[in-house]
């Protein structure tokens, strides 16, 4: 069977990141381990965004890098908080949590109802995994999450928070990090730049009319002043934070991403909770 995703739908931008991430797995297969995006595109009628060359290139490397930098927070994490909750926020077909998987972590991946039907017939749930059906900005989620202090929680939101208004962004962390205390947030940000670049690179070819970009951040500074709940508020850079570049993605390739990080358009974001 064939899914149909609707062109230009909230929907459609999850097959974006899954067609990047392939397209890495086809150049370095050595550097990421997502194994599963192959069959996952083949499930879907697709049209791949018009791009090419250095362009496409680049688009692929940063989404997969973008899947690496979340797994690789949430492994951080795992370290000293092995039966944490890990929850992929905004899940679309991501697989990190096979990437994380420690033998006793359980994790939860949130969506909209239609996105996580697609997910159970496509990837239905593994032992300790759970599939919810929610709107994020509706909090009542939180009880679906079985969250034990003593073992923890870390979250992670991968190309999502930039349709979110700021207003929502900041209602959702502080209720997390009251509800959820010791907990981890991980996600991906751009600054007012970034996102005008992202609007024009990603979604304007997909023809994307009715979907919106909001959320963006100038200095991670001025998150720790939304809630006293804040421990820390970490940036680092999306494509160099946590790992080195590899020379075979090009010199031209690699000042981009250099510059991208430096100039705060490509980030990721740490927070903490007390």
């Amino acid at each position: 069977m064939k899914y149909k995703i609707e062109k230009g739908s909230v929907q459609e931008t999850l097959l974006i990141p899954l067609y990047g991430r392939k397209m890495a797995m086809d150049l370095y297969p050595d550097l990421f381990d997502d194994k599963e995006c192959q069959s996952l595109l083949e499930s879907f009628n697709f049209d791949a965004p018009p791009m090419s060359g250095i362009k496409a290139k680049i688009g692929a490397l940063m989404a997969a890098t973008r899947q690496y930098d979340m797994a690789e927070g949430c492994r951080n994490y795992l370290k000293n908080h092995p039966n944490a909750v890990v929850v992929n926020l905004g899940c679309g077909l991501d697989t990190t949590f096979y990437q994380v998987d420690n033998g006793t972590a359980k994790g939860y991946n949130l969506d909209f109802p239609d996105v996580i039907r697609a997910r159970n017939e496509l990837l239905p749930p593994r032992e300790r995994e759970y599939n919810v059906p929610c709107d994020l900005n509706d909090i009542s989620w939180f009880d679906a999450i079985d969250y034990k202090p003593e073992d923890g929680a870390v979250f992670f939101a991968s190309g999502v928070f930039y349709y979110f208004k700021a207003e929502d962004v900041r209602k959702l962390f502080t209720a997390m990090a009251e509800h959820f205390p010791g907990g981890k947030l991980v996600f991906d940000a751009t600054n007012a730049k970034g996102l005008k670049n992202m609007l024009k690179t990603w979604l304007e070819p997909a023809q994307m009319k009715d979907v919106g970009l909001y959320f963006s951040v100038e200095d991670e500074s001025e998150l720790l002043s939304w809630s006293d709940r804040f421990a820390s508020v970490i940036r680092k850079g999306y494509m160099t934070g946590y790992r080195p570049l590899d020379k075979r993605y090009g010199v031209l390739a690699n000042t981009i991403f250099r510059f991208g990080d430096a100039s705060k358009m490509c980030q990721v974001i740490e927070i903490t909770f007390k």
